[in-house]
């Protein structure tokens, strides 16, 4: 099997409680939110936090795409709900286009 693997950047509000408080909720996510990750082909997602700036890999199957989860999760209504919670916490990077969150990075070297 396949692994394709993904590596994504946001930041979070600068605020020590907010910074606290997600954290927490990441510790006991939404059981909707878990069964809406691994049922889009996700086999690993880590978040990384250091100061307010978040580091996120995935790693996906072979039929993963963000294309289908995005589809996917506008049609779940709990995601909807997760995400707009996020928002609370969450800041788009200065370069994201309107709306967007998580931001895909490019890798620029392999050892």
């Amino acid at each position: 099997m396949a692994t394709q693997k993904f590596c994504l950047a946001l930041d979070l509000k600068d605020d020590a409680d907010l910074i606290a408080e997600y954290k927490e909720l990441h510790q006991n996510i939404w059981p909707e939110i878990k069964k809406s990750i691994q049922d889009s082909g996700i086999t690993v997602l880590d978040i990384y936090c250091t100061g307010n700036r978040l580091f996120m890999i995935i790693e996906g199957d072979e039929n993963f795409s963000f294309e289908k989860k995005d589809k996917a999760d506008a049609a779940n209504e709990k995601v909807q709900e997760w995400e707009t919670l996020m928002w609370k916490f969450q800041q788009a990077l200065p370069w994201a286009k309107p709306g967007q969150k998580w931001i895909l990075m490019d890798q620029i070297f392999q050892l």
